[in-house]
Order: C-alpha cells, then sequence, then structure tokens
C-alpha cells in the first residue's frame, strides 16, 4: 500500500508543481511587463518592479492554487489511465474508496497550504504591496480615494449618554500609519459638537494587537468645539454661536475603542484580510450598526476557500476511471478542465450575487462548493458502477 500511495502522490504532486510553476512564470512575465511602464517614474526603478511583482505572486498563488490543483490532478490520473497503471492498480485490490481515500489526503493538505497562504502570507504580501506601492506614488501615502474610509463607534460620556464618533481616514502611510485623518464627535440627540483634525496618526494599541482600545498619537491638530448645545454647524455659525478652534502644532493623544487591526483592516480591501480580521472587522461593524454583509460573504468564503481544494481533487477522480480506448480523452481532460474553471467563476461570482440579493453569507460562500461536490461524487458513482 506504501507503493501505491507514493506512485499516486508523487504523479499528482509533480503535475501540479509543474502546473502552478508555469501558471507562477507566465503571471510574473504579464506583471513585469506592465510594471516596466512606470520604471523611471518618481525614482522608480528595475529592482522595485522585480519586488512589486514578487509581491504579487502571492494573490496569484492563492487565486490559481485550486486550478492547478485541478489539472494537475487530472493530467496524473489522465496519464495513469492512459498508460493502464491505475488498471493494474485496482486489479491488485485499490478499491473506490481507497482512491477517493489517498485523494482525499491530498485534499486536505493542499487546504492547510489554503489555510496558511490565505490568512498570513496572502495579508502581509498585500500589506507590503500597498506600502511598497505608496512610496512611488504622486501622493505621500497610500491614497484610499476622494472620500477615505470611514470608521465609526459609540463612546459613553457621564451626564450626556452615548456619543457617536465618526472617523474619516485620508491616507496610510505604513502599518498603523495613517494620514489626513478628520474626527466628528456627535451629542447623544446627534448634534456635532467637535471636529478633530490631524494631517498624522500614529494608531498604538492598549496592550496588545487585540486589545479593545488605541490611543491615537496625532500631530498639528485642529480643534474645533461648538459650545453652544442648541446650535451647531452653519446653524451655530449664523446665530453667533461661540466656537472655539484651537490649533495644536505639537502632539495630541486621543483615546479610541478603535485598534490598529480594526483601522488597517478599513483601510484595505476585504479580500487581503485574514479570516481572523474579517470576523473582528465584522464584529466592529455589527456592533456600530454599520453594513458588514460583504464582509461576512468575503469571511465565509475565506472560510470555505480551503474545502475549494477537497472539490478540485473530487473532480479529479473519475478521470482516473476513464479509458484512453474509448476515444476522446483529449475532450475529456479538456473538459474537466473547463468544469474547474466553471466552478472557479460562479464561487466568485455567487458573492456578488449574494450581496446583491441579500442572500445569507455563509449560504452564497457555501453553495458552489456543495453543488460541484455533490456533482463530482455522482460522475465518480457512476463511473465505478457502470464503467
Amino acid at each position: 500500500m506504501n507503493t501505491v500511495r507514493r506512485l499516486i502522490f508523487r504523479s499528482v504532486i509533480s503535475h501540479v508543481g509543474f502546473v502552478i510553476l508555469a501558471f507562477s512564470a507566465l503571471f510574473f512575465f504579464i506583471d513585469f511587463v506592465e510594471e516596466l511602464q512606470d520604471v523611471g517614474r518618481h525614482q522608480y526603478r528595475l529592482v522595485d518592479a522585480l519586488w512589486t511583482c514578487l509581491l504579487l505572486q502571492g494573490a496569484h498563488f492563492y487565486d490559481l492554487f485550486p486550478i492547478a490543483l485541478l489539472i494537475g490532478s487530472i493530467l496524473a490520473l489522465a496519464r495513469m489511465a492512459q498508460t493502464s497503471e491505475f488498471t493494474i492498480l485496482r486489479t491488485g485490490g485499490l478499491g473506490p474508496g481507497r482512491a477517493l481515500g489517498l485523494l482525499g489526503v491530498l485534499g486536505v493538505s493542499a487546504a492547510m497550504i489554503m489555510v496558511f497562504v490565505g490568512n498570513w502570507y496572502v495579508p502581509w504580501s498585500e500589506a507590503q504591496l500597498a506600502l511598497h506601492r505608496a512610496k512611488f506614488s504622486s501622493r505621500q501615502g497610500l491614497n484610499l480615494g476622494h472620500g477615505g474610509t470611514w470608521l465609526r463607534e459609540r463612546r459613553e460620556v457621564p451626564g450626556s449618554g452615548f456619543h457617536n464618533i465618526t472617523v474619516n481616514v485620508g491616507a496610510a502611510n505604513s502599518q498603523g500609519e495613517f494620514a489626513h485623518v478628520r474626527i466628528f464627535e456627535f451629542d447623544a440627540q446627534g448634534r456635532l459638537i467637535r471636529r478633530i483634525a490631524a494631517e498624522k496618526v500614529h494608531v498604538e494599541a492598549l496592550g496588545n494587537a487585540t486589545a479593545r482600545g488605541s490611543i491615537w498619537h496625532m500631530e498639528n491638530v485642529l480643534d474645533t468645539r461648538w459650545t453652544s448645545h442648541d446650535m451647531v454647524g452653519e446653524q451655530a455659525v449664523l446665530e453667533g454661536s461661540k466656537i472655539i478652534a484651537e490649533t495644536r502644532p505639537l502632539t495630541m493623544d486621543w483615546q479610541s475603542s478603535l485598534t490598529p487591526l480594526v483601522v488597517s483592516a478599513s483601510v484595505l480591501p476585504p479580500e487581503t484580510m485574514s479570516t481572523a480580521a474579517l470576523w473582528r472587522y465584522t464584529q466592529h461593524l455589527a456592533t456600530n450598526a454599520q453594513a458588514a454583509q460583504r464582509y461576512e460573504i468575503e469571511f465565509w468564503k475565506k472560510t470555505f476557500y480551503p474545502l475549494v481544494c477537497m472539490v478540485m481533487v473530487a473532480l479529479a477522480l473519475p478521470f482516473a476511471y476513464l479509458h484512453a480506448r474509448s476515444g476522446g480523452m483529449s475532450l475529456k481532460i479538456f473538459g474537466g478542465i473547463m468544469l474547474g474553471i466553471s466552478f472557479v467563476l460562479i464561487n466568485h461570482i455567487s458573492s456578488h450575487l449574494g450581496l446583491l440579493h441579500q442572500w445569507q453569507p455563509w449560504l452564497a460562500a457555501a453553495a458552489p462548493s456543495a453543488i460541484y461536490l455533490l456533482l463530482s461524487m455522482s460522475a465518480f458513482v457512476w463511473l465505478v458502477r457502470y464503467r
């Protein structure tokens, strides 16, 4: 049995490794040609373009690995079927259940690789890529668009009830370093009572990175307060309400429940966040009555994404039971590859459909995997029984 295991594992792993290497080389070349257009601008050098392409490989590997696993498994099993190796193994006692178990071990191993890449390597590489590109941008820091990114929290003030705090971050300079920050404080009746604008902010966690709180060290602060609780904003200006505006060229500390992880999560796209970061950020959004469905869908999608490897090897297993003498082997392999690519496309589209039609997040993330796994197992059972 060890000999059979080594034979199948060696064949599948070598073919999968060759396919992922070919895909990585292709995408590295495409990214490098695209990055060459920016060489020479804003002191962007050739070595910087190479480093950018290397950082991009993390996200490419995460997206392409299931497809490479499918193609490599199909090629390996189809070759064994074509040379009658798999037929000899079946004659020697390799039953369908044992064959499914052997490929299941490969699927679980591939799923563990996906968990590591998706939760550690991809978030790190995407964060490094964003900061690396920000150094050569015409605008200092990572530009978050015209509106920036918005955060919200509730704070209990003794004698005044709960105050709502809205924070706008305009740019990110590095991990925990942000620029063009505006903070708006509203009282329990929804009236604006304070506005803080800072050119640069460093967010420091209280305790550890997951602590429920942080201190914002702000520089070049403009602190504006409205002393009248009856009139705010333009009404206060028109009717003569007293406004206190104080410019602080030095630092100012502001305590908040927004941790550096929450702020960083709001800056980067949800696709680049780890599962734990997505869970914490969705809890923060739900607590502050903000729309969290997009991040919930991404959380469940990333949770179920390692199971895609199980679906891929399940889709490849029926090809071991096909016979080259029946004809059309190349067409069957091509059909299997297209089936796997269709699964990846549907898996990506389902999250957008779930967000559009307000589906349950876990259902939108798990439905494609469940459907294709059922189809692959049905095809496997039919081939074993009737072929």
